[in-house]
């Protein structure tokens, strides 16, 4: 195990020595952030939690900056040029894409024709 030595506040200070021997964990799990901002999960979710029509469904879209940056994901694929964490983020872009085909297939059935 690795010794680390860290100058901090001292309110802060007082936090860590309350944690005692869960710091380890604690770090560990403030390290962990989710590949995508928090504000993407929600515009999915709260549009789900809308009630959507089979209609809205298939007209889905992401929004304007979701595009971008996932077009500049992509450049940067592309040239070989992306690091672990934008590789992650475009990973998830991927995974969300696929749930959201799925979601849009499953609306077929019941749009009017």
């Amino acid at each position: 195990m690795v010794k680390i030595t860290l100058e901090v506040p001292d309110e802060l200070s007082e936090q860590l020595l309350q944690m005692g021997d869960r710091l380890p964990e604690l770090l560990a799990l403030s390290l962990q952030q989710p590949p995508l901002p928090a504000k993407i999960y929600r515009y999915i979710l709260d549009f789900l939690a809308s009630k959507p029509t089979p209609e809205q469904i298939i007209a889905f879209r992401p929004t304007a900056q979701m595009q971008e940056r996932l077009k500049t994901l992509l450049t940067l694929s592309k040239t070989g040029n992306l690091s672990i964490t934008e590789q992650q983020e475009l990973d998830e872009y991927e995974r969300i894409e696929h749930l959201v085909i799925m979601i849009k297939a499953g609306s077929f059935p019941y749009l009017e024709g």
